[in-house]
């Protein structure tokens, strides 16, 4: 599996189930949302402009993904702390060079772009670290089977408190699978 192939498989309509633990803090968070994960070709508008900011040229990119969530948390057991958070990220993944299974990954959220080294694995698992200048995370992502994927994430803040969280998303539709 390439990585184009690892989006196209991301593609269709998820539910996801969290559940996390911050580790510094003891105290857990759970939630389930759902998950929209679109792919868009290289002449999308928003593929174009992130290419742009990127200083990407776009035909160096299969084309982009376009995520969008909405979904609930709470902590512990206790509905009335419970959030409910939404949004859209859109991402461009741009490789090494044309067949490897490294590169960059490039994404716009909340109208901030990151840069996350990517790898894909002889397992067929993305890992993903993106670093600022306060917080670290490392993801990794793998799918279980066509119609399952799995995520943990370890979120490191500069004061050394952590979130560690694991994800488990079914596909509902809308995908190759």
């Amino acid at each position: 599996m390439n990585v184009r192939e690892f989006f196209e498989l991301s593609a269709g309509k998820w539910f996801s189930q969290k559940t996390s633990q911050h580790l510094t803090l003891k105290q857990s968070e759970h939630g389930k949302s759902d998950l929209a994960i679109e792919i868009l070709p290289i002449d999308n508008p928003q593929v174009v402009q992130l290419c742009q900011q990127a200083g990407v040229e776009p035909s160096s990119i299969w084309g982009g993904i376009k995520y969008t969530w909405k979904g609930t948390l709470s902590w512990d057991t206790q509905p009335q702390n419970a959030t409910t958070p939404q949004g859209e990220s859109i991402a461009i993944a741009v490789p090494d060079a044309p067949t490897a299974n490294t590169g960059k990954f490039i994404y716009l959220t909340g109208g901030k772009s990151h840069v996350s080294p990517y790898t894909l694995g002889d397992d067929n698992a993305l890992t993903l670290i993106t670093q600022t200048d306060n917080i670290r995370s490392d993801e990794r992502i793998w799918f279980e089977s066509d119609n399952v994927r799995l995520r943990t994430t370890i979120v490191t803040q500069a004061s050394g408190d952590s979130l560690a969280s694991f994800y488990s998303e079914i596909r509902m539709g809308g995908g190759k699978g």
